[in-house]
């Protein structure tokens, strides 16, 4: 799969883990989206190790996309535990951000 085709997929696995995993994120659905990439790289990584297998050899190939959706969803889930949620800070009494 070409460097292209690689960024699409990232992008698009990114924005399906946004909705897989609703909430505030600090950066947006831009760095939502590029955490798509590096997570559809980490999907690929520990796909090859676990199967030995090239998930993301090919575009169209449902195990491309699987590999690439589970490793956004995981780099999502690392990016909210350490960035925490978007603003940080709330006013307690009316449960509303400051």
């Amino acid at each position: 799969m070409g460097i292209l085709g690689f960024l699409l997929l990232g992008l698009i696995a990114g924005a399906i883990a946004k909705a897989i995993m609703p909430g505030d994120d600090r950066g947006g659905i831009i760095v939502t989206m590029v955490l798509g990439v590096v997570g559809a790289m980490l999907g690929g990584f520990i796909g090859s190790a676990l199967f030995n297998s090239h998930p993301l050899d090919e575009f169209f190939d449902i195990s491309t996309w699987v590999t690439a959706i589970v490793g956004s969803l995981v780099v999502l889930a690392i990016w909210r535990a350490v960035a925490g949620p978007e603003g940080g800070k709330h006013n307690a009494a009316t449960n509303r951000r400051v």
